[in-house]
């Protein structure tokens, strides 16, 4: 390539108007060897990488200001600015010092929400199979440049701007890019119209769009931003970060509360000067009061407990592509789970073999190989799209893998096979069909082998290969085998004079010759048993639904405890049959159906959220895709699913495993569990403020606290503390329980009475110490109500560290980091009164052994009445949904 030429001269190249093989000479690039790796360097270093270069969420200089932009603290600023002016100079520096600590604890929490989302997206890469240096690769589309030879089939996501150069069948979905809402045929001719627009490119292929069928080799002809897709990102706006329904409510909750919380500051400030405190004091007192009460981060603090629940699921094989999805997860009662890879190890062996009337349990170390065998082992070998990685590993589908592996036991060579008998054409397997046939051309033979489901195969076969065809007796045969757990399929050809025009399935999927059957067996996975057995004890329904034989799908349901002996199984044909009404009545108790099209899986999908069930859908293929939409949480397989599926799914199962899924549930009710915590925790110490202000007027007290005193509490309380509750584990009883219902209230199974009276109990705790202190004539009465609110708050975050379970049952050190955040904010209030320099600055004055002792005691109360309440619970006395 011209090292003269710029990225933006390159992009802007009407390849389109060019010969395929002319396009290749332009970049430099032979298709059957691709790039060399120094060229590969010395293009990247001229290109940069392949990425659309995207603003997500907001810079941090905006995140830091955006803390000091809510009504509330704009008001606190400026009392706090008034009070400087009136003489007060110490207090109005302190509380704008404590405002500034508030914004960077505001700032840290939401710019580490916004990189953890961020670091999501950047899991959620796409792969492609590229051929470099004579080699098939499979690596990150982001490490793509222009020159680059793809391979592409059914199902994945064009990485980047291509040019075709091979087009077998291929369809593409540009709707994203140009509005066309059917696939596009596409072709690798050139186009003489040099006026030809976008949609109309048909030998081209552009970044962003998704193949829906047959398969494709191209050359990459641009990258990153100088692709369309790159040309329009750059007029776009920055994204969003999605908001999940519960951070949602509880934003509407916070306005809400808001307004009840001002009206109450404002009774407590017109009470104040009733009682003749000093008007400026009241006013800073009621506005400290209303930024310490409102829930303004209750939002921030779930986006974080969301992204970064969401990073940890990722060390479990999880990927959370929306994360909405976290929350979902603890709301899933049925699971309808693919077998194939999900169910099983998805590593396919053949271990039986029918051929002319024989039954084979191995093809290899036969002294003398029959014809018949020999024609098969062709098929075996010929028949499929695996193709070897650097390391000599077969990369593709595992039941080809395992079929191509039967051939290449009996020691064939399989290269030299493929070049003697190279393919010519093919007609691509589809769920319709359940077939797939391909040509190859001998030097006096040209045959198509045809494998597929047996009774898709046979019902085309007219003769065996030794003349003793018999439908019925084969089609026996290959239930019996499926009744006992293999995957069988079958193989026909037939023998052509010419390439037949046009090739497709209805003109050379016809008088077949039957070859053979092939038994496969695909084991369950050894921890899918005990996550099944886990479903049932969290009141979640597994459900099967594969494209496999009814008898394949049963044997193996039976292995793993999913179902028990002679239980229902549903065919996509008794699907087709029933109605509606039938098949609704019918899905609560049947657990298996086989045989199923991707289009009956969006019914089952459809029939089940209809009945109020929150349903969790996995799926690999491109016809998956509509069916991972429409369910509550679409699950995209990592390993062995399209770029479709993945796209339209909520999460990634980068292992494929259905054991996943049920660790993914668990972790999301955890993290959905912790947030609750929090959300107690900060709400009842908030309520505990508004309590102790708002009844010490009516008792006829002094103004207990401060301004400086409340913020400081919500300093100290709200922030550390709080967030390492997200750190809790799993409560003991989380997936004996059943799924939580989507909309159900936050506040349910007794949150809303537990902030109310363990509240009241706190502010009860301070006037209490209050009243005392006054009555014992102790000057440093203020600074013991400080101390006694403070330290009932970290008591408090203990305490509701499980929402039934006892303190003492699960351990006061089980959560590290609360004990570390909870003995830091007791040294930091130690500080504030001890410390001489802030004495001055927070109006406390040091307290006497007695005293400090009084102050330590009274709030273990707190944890008392709280325990007391979990007994209660666990009695079933109280609350009692809430296990």
């Amino acid at each position: 390539m011209d090292t003269a030429d710029t990225p933006e001269n390159q992009a802007s190249r009407p390849f389109h108007l060019l010969e395929a093989e002319d396009v290749c000479a332009l970049l430099e690039v032979t298709p059957t060897d691709g790039l060399t790796s120094e060229a590969v360097t010395l293009r990247r270093h001229k290109y940069g990488t392949n990425e659309i270069i995207e603003t997500v969420g907001h810079p941090w200089w905006r995140i830091l200001l955006g803390q000091f932009t809510d009504f509330m603290i704009v008001v606190l600023i400026a009392a706090a600015a008034v009070s400087g002016i009136l003489g007060e100079l110490t207090d109005a520096i302190a509380i704008i010092v404590i405002i500034i600590l508030n914004a960077l604890v505001g700032f840290i929490q939401e710019f580490r929400a916004e990189q953890a989302v961020i670091a999501l997206k950047q899991m959620a890469r796409t792969i492609v199979r590229v051929r470099r240096d004579k080699i098939t690769h499979v690596l990150a589309a982001a490490e793509l440049v222009p020159g680059d030879i793809v391979l592409l089939e059914a199902g994945n996501m064009v990485p980047a701007d291509i040019r075709l150069l091979e087009a077998i069948d291929l369809e593409v979905d540009e709707s994203a890019l140009t509005g066309e809402s059917l696939p596009v045929h596409k072709i690798i001719a050139s186009i003489k119209d040099k006026d030809t627009i976008l949609a109309e490119r048909h030998n081209m292929l552009f970044r962003g769009t998704l193949t829906t069928r047959g398969r494709a080799t191209g050359v990459v002809t641009a990258t990153g931003m100088q692709t369309e897709l790159g040309k329009i990102a750059v007029m776009l706006d920055s994204e969003t970060i999605q908001k999940t329904p519960i951070q949602k409510r509880l934003a509407v909750f916070g306005r809400k509360l808001a307004l009840s919380i001002i009206a109450i500051c404002t009774i407590i400030f017109v009470a104040g000067l009733l009682q003749g405190e000093d008007m400026i004091m009241m006013f800073l007192t009621a506005v400290s009061l209303a930024v310490a009460a409102i829930p303004e981060a209750l939002p921030a603090v779930v986006t974080i407990a969301f992204a970064l629940g969401a990073s940890q699921l990722v060390r479990q094989h999880a990927l959370i592509r929306r994360l909405p999805a976290v929350e979902t997860l603890g709301s899933v009662t049925f699971i309808c789970s693919d077998k194939t890879g999900t169910l099983t190890r998805n590593a396919m062996h053949a271990e039986l073999f029918y051929i002319a009337g024989v039954e084979y349990t191995t093809l290899a170390s036969r002294d003398a190989i029959s014809s018949e065998i020999k024609i098969f082992i062709q098929a075996l070998a010929l028949n499929n799209d695996v193709e070897k990685n650097p390391t000599g590993k077969l990369i593709g589908d595992p039941t080809e893998i395992a079929l191509l592996q039967a051939a290449l036991d009996t020691g064939i060579d399989n290269t030299a096979l493929s070049k003697s008998w190279p393919r010519m054409a093919e007609v691509s397997f589809d769920s319709s069909r359940k077939r797939m046939t391909t040509f190859h051309q001998g030097k006096e033979q040209l045959l198509a082998f045809t494998k597929g489901a047996p009774e898709q195969v046979l019902e085309h076969c007219t003769s065996d290969i030794h003349g003793q065809f018999s439908h019925a007796a084969i089609l026996d045969i290959a239930n019996h085998w499926a009744m006992r757990g293999y995957r069988v399929i079958a193989y026909a050809y037939r023998d052509w004079p010419a390439l037949p025009e046009p090739i497709d399935a209805n003109n050379v999927e016809q008088e077949l010759t039957f070859l053979g059957l092939a038994g496969l067996m695909d084991p369950p996975r050894d921890e899918v048993p005990a996550a099944v057995r886990e479903c049932y004890q969290a009141g979640i329904k597994p459900v099967m639904i594969t494209g496999d034989h009814p008898a394949t799908a049963r044997a193996i349901a039976e292995r793993i405890g999913l179902v028990h002996d002679h239980a229902d199984v549903i065919t996509g044909k008794q699907l087709e049959r029933l109605t509606d009404e039938q098949l609704s009545g019918q899905v609560n108790h049947t657990q298996i159906y086989a045989r199923v099209s991707p289009q009956q899986k969006i019914r089952l999908v459809q029939l089940l959220q209809q009945r109020g069930e929150y349903v969790a859908m996995t799926g690999d293929g491109v016809n998956d895709a509509p069916a991972l939409k429409k369910a509550d949480i679409g699950i995209a397989m990592g390993e062995k699913g399209t770029d479709v599926a993945r796209e339209a799914a909520d999460m990634v199962l980068m292992d494929d495993n259905f054991a996943t899924i049920v660790r993914a549930i668990r972790e999301g009710r955890r993290i959905y569990d912790n947030i609750r915590k929090f959300i107690k925790y900060a709400m009842t110490g908030n309520s505990g403020e508004i309590w102790t202000l708002f009844l010490a007027p009516i008792l006829g007290l002094p103004l207990p606290l401060l301004p400086i005193h409340i913020l400081w509490i919500n300093l100290v309380t709200d922030g550390l503390p709080g967030l390492a509750l997200g750190q809790e584990k799993a409560e003991e009883n989380i997936m004996q329980r059943p799924p939580r219902h989507p909309q159900e209230s936050i506040f349910a199974h007794g949150m809303w009475q537990h902030i109310l009276w363990i509240g009241l109990l706190i502010g009860a705790l301070s006037l209490f110490t209050q009243a005392w202190a006054i009555q014992n004539n102790i000057e440093n009465w203020q600074t013991m109500v400080f101390t006694v609110l403070t330290f009932s708050q970290l008591i408090h975050v203990l305490a509701v560290r499980s929402e039934a379970q006892s303190l003492f049952t699960i351990g006061w050190l089980t959560n590290p980091a609360l004990i570390g955040t909870v003995l830091l904010t007791i040294l930091l209030q130690l500080g504030v009164i001890y410390i001489s320099v802030f004495n001055s600055i927070f109006n406390t004055a040091p307290l006497s052994l007695e005293e400090l002792l009084f102050c330590c005691t009274v709030p273990w109360l707190v944890l008392l009445a709280v325990e007391v309440e979990k007994w209660l619970v666990r009695h079933g006395m109280i609350y009692r949904d809430s296990n």
